[in-house]
Order: C-alpha cells, then structure tokens, then sequence
C-alpha cells in the first residue's frame, strides 16, 4: 500500500514509518520543516510539505494513497482548544479525500480521561466529557462519522506513557524534570493509583495492523501494560537519578508536579483485550519500568 503519514517524524511516527517499510508498504510522510524532510527521505519515505493548516495539500496527499494514518497533533497545553480545532480540520480533509474509496484512515487519541464502567477502561468506554482526553473528540468524531460515508476509519487510543530510548518529551521525562528539580521523585498520597504505558515499537506495529485491518469504526488501545502504579514508577526515577521518594499530599500536588499533576494523581488503568483479540496484535517489547532500570535508556546519559 502507498500510505500517508502525518506526524512522520515526530515520536510515535518515527517509529511507524520504519514499521510500514518494513512490511512493503511506501510511505509519503507530512513535514514541516526541512529537518522533518531530511529524516522521512533519509529512511526511504517520500516528502509531502505541509502542516495541519494546509488542507489542500492533506487533502493532495490522501487523495493519492491507499491509506492514511493521522499522528500530527499539536501539543500545545496552553491553548489545547486551538490544537483540536486544527485537529479536526485536518481529519475532515483527510476524510474527505477518501470519501466513498473504502480505504482505511487512523487516527489517534488518548485513553487517559476514560468513563470507564468497570475496574479496568476497555475499548467499549467513551472519554468523560471535558476530561483529559476531551480536546480529541472532535477529531475522532470527524474520523467515525466517515464510516458512514465509505471510509474505513479507525482510532487508536494511546496509553499517557509511550517509552522507549528515545523519548525526550513525554510524561516519564517530564517527571524525571520534576524530580531532578525537586531533588525527591515524588508519588500523590500512597501512590496506589495506575498509569497504563506502551512501547513506542509495540504502538508502531498496532497502527500498521489497524491500517491493514481494522474495521470499520474500530476504537483500538495501544495499551502494552494496564496499570503501574505510580510509586513504582516514581521509585524507579529514584533509583536511576539517586535520589529518595517522596509522597506528596494531593492539595500540594500541582505544586510540586505542575501541569502533569492531574495525570500523576489520576487512576486509569486500561485494558487492550479487545484490540489484541482483533487484530492479533501482541505487544512484545520492554516494559515501561524496564525502560526506567538503572543505566536504562531513560538514565543512560545521567
């Protein structure tokens, strides 16, 4: 297949644009900037230029591929209500383009936030309104209302951690900043609440399964682990960066923690059952506490 890739890239996408060539599939890939084309062209993609703003050129680009997998977004927390106006844009030009063609589009979201109806958030439950994950629904919604018009449309949810070696920005080093800032790696209350995680390399394989794969109006977990607690999580920065732990009261919480205090107190464990069930998918890489031992890729230059 001739797949476009936005976000082909960035951290999730420079990983899934490896994937697909490795299983024959040719990539075009969205870049914005001259570093983002050098990378794509240096792993054999071909180089769409553009952003989420030019809706002709996504519009171009999906158009002339037989399949679309939507992973640009923009991360920008001070104003997320702008990002998901874009968003949706962006995936109903994308939708647009393959209209009536059958051909499968994914795109991506969160589990964190979750309304879930049991111990454990599955695939069958819906993101609370106004919660973490709430800024994504209109896009996701733009990608299941064109299941109705021919468009094999499907979404993937991420777990809030997704690991490896070359994560930079994410939750775990954002609390590693924490910690290294307050000289303690601290945990809200006893730290019995949990955060699902995925490798980066298990997700990039989950997008290639759901492109080739889901059906229609698939809600897909990459979820690789369901729950860690965070003082676990916590205790292993401590022991990576030397440093004690600490619990940390949850009225002192975004003191201490900042913006990702409402994820480092939350409990929203998840579940992938479904999504392994259907596409036989099998996360198969390390864990997350494994990427966070002493040495490991998220200390090796400590």
């Amino acid at each position: 297949m001739r797949v476009f890739v936005t976000g082909a890239s960035g951290y999730v996408g420079s990983a899934v644009v490896p994937e697909l060539l490795a299983a024959g599939h040719e990539v075009a890939g969205l870049a914005r900037s001259d570093a983002s084309a050098a990378a794509l062209a240096a792993v054999g993609a071909e180089v769409v230029r553009g952003d989420l703003s030019t809706l002709d050129a996504l519009r171009t680009a999906a158009a002339a591929a037989d399949g679309v997998i939507h992973l640009a977004f923009i991360h920008d927390f001070s104003n997320l209500a702008a990002s998901a106006v874009a968003d949706a844009g962006a995936i109903a030009a994308l939708a647009g383009a393959l209209e009536g063609t059958g051909k499968p589009l994914v795109v991506t979201s969160g589990v964190a936030g979750l309304a879930a109806r049991g111990p454990v958030a599955t695939e069958h439950d819906a993101p609370v309104a106004n919660g973490p994950a709430a800024h994504r629904s209109a896009g996701v919604n733009a990608a299941l209302t064109a299941a109705e018009r021919g468009v094999r449309s499907s979404v993937v949810r991420l777990a809030p951690s997704v690991h490896d070696e070359d994560d930079r920005h994410g939750f775990v080093p954002t609390l590693i900043g924490v910690a290294r800032e307050r000289g303690v790696s601290g945990y809200v209350a006893d730290g019995a609440n949990r955060w699902p995680a995925v490798n980066r390399k298990d997700a990039a394989v989950l997008y290639r399964l759901a492109l080739e794969g889901a059906p229609t109006g698939s809600i897909l977990h990459g979820i690789g682990e369901e729950g860690i607690p965070t003082r676990a999580i916590a205790e292993a920065i401590a022991a990576g960066l030397d440093l004690p732990t600490q619990s940390i009261d949850p009225a002192a919480a975004f003191d201490h923690f900042g913006w990702i205090a409402t994820f480092a107190g939350a409990d929203a464990p998840a579940s992938s059952a479904v999504t392994q069930e259907l596409l036989g998918w099998e996360p198969t890489h390390p864990g997350l506490l494994d990427d966070l031992a002493p040495g490991g890729p998220y200390f090796a230059a400590s």
